[in-house]
């Protein structure tokens, strides 16, 4: 696994021996940071964050800053060690917890993302407790994208809510990227 695009592409990201993850590949991410066009300047937080793939691609290619939120102990060193390697460390926070209690203690300190990055393992009931968390959309700036990767076979429908809509959704195999916004006022 490496960068693909920005200061560090070429870099590897490293992961600690026998870790059983899903990271994204490097298909979807190019696939996905060619949608977002531009991230220089942006905030991000990777929920779910694993090595931090995402996230560290996006510092990369120029994010002012990252929110990495993780619960595997070993996954958050190699988050730590990325970032060290890659020179990212005054960029970015790791937060040691699960996906609901870092919500929770981001939305205390009232803290907004321009880009909000969710991969949580898939068909696992995941999706639907991480929407409900985010559906006020209070973590996102005004503009705020929040980015779902999900399987194919983990339908979102029932899962929107009133305060967001769906602006996109690509399929990879059996990898959907859902793209979701503040609903707007008419």
């Amino acid at each position: 696994m490496r960068i693909i695009g920005g200061q560090s592409r070429g870099r590897t990201i490293r992961l600690p021996a026998g870790c059983r993850i899903r990271p994204t590949t490097d298909r979807v991410k190019g696939a996905l940071f060619d949608i977002l066009g531009s991230v220089e300047g942006n905030s991000i937080l990777d929920l779910f964050a694993g090595c931090g793939n995402v996230g560290l691609e996006a510092l990369s290619r120029g994010a002012c800053g990252a929110v990495f939120v993780e619960k595997d102990l070993r996954l958050i060193e190699a988050i730590r060690q990325n970032l060290r390697f890659l020179g990212f460390e005054g960029r970015a926070e790791v937060i040691a917890a699960d996906a609901e209690e870092g919500i929770r203690r981001l939305r205390k300190r009232g803290a907004c993302f321009d880009l909000l990055f969710t991969d949580p393992p898939y068909e696992e009931g995941f999706l639907t407790k991480i929407l409900t968390r985010l559906e006020s959309g209070e973590l996102l700036t005004e503009d705020g994208i929040i980015i779902l990767q999900h399987s194919l076979r983990e339908p979102l429908e029932q899962s929107v809510t009133e305060a967001l809509v769906v602006s996109d959704q690509r399929r990879y195999g059996d990898t959907l990227l859902t793209f979701m916004k503040k609903r707007r006022e008419e």
